[in-house]
């Protein structure tokens, strides 16, 4: 897989936006709850990551109707697709000043090519402490 940044600075990837909330009062309060200063940017990556995955659930695993998209609505309803969630691990991850973007990945809904695909979202997150980019969610 070849990585095609759309930014060479990191700090784009620290950026808040309409839908990388982490001002928001429910992002602010998980991530006191989640991190303190002690820990490093690898503890920080691996407890946001395991939130998420294990205690925000995939819309279509649970089959909600609902919509989410901006961080702070993943978080107030715990659901969101692949997309949402992504958003809320980015804006955890931002509030604690590791740089944070996204990866899409084509994958087949059926057997073969010819019958469609769909769009996978996950996060790409640069770890200080490593020198390294690694892939999560």
């Amino acid at each position: 897989m070849e990585l095609i940044p759309e930014s060479a600075h990191l700090l784009d990837y620290l950026e808040e936006s309409e839908v990388i909330d982490f001002s928001h009062p429910l992002i602010q309060k998980k991530r006191n709850e989640l991190f303190h200063e002690g820990q490093s940017d690898i503890d920080k990556a691996k407890i946001a990551f395991e939130f998420v995955r294990d205690e925000i659930s995939h819309s279509w695993d649970i089959q909600s109707t609902r919509v989410t998209c901006k961080a702070s609505e993943v978080l107030k309803y715990k659901e969101g697709i692949c997309y949402a969630k992504a958003n809320l691990l980015a804006a955890l991850l931002r509030s604690q000043r590791i740089p944070t973007g996204f990866c899409y990945q084509r994958l087949m809904i059926f057997d073969t090519p010819d019958k469609g695909y769909s769009l996978h979202a996950l996060n790409r997150v640069f770890l200080r402490s490593i020198h390294s980019i690694g892939g999560f969610v």
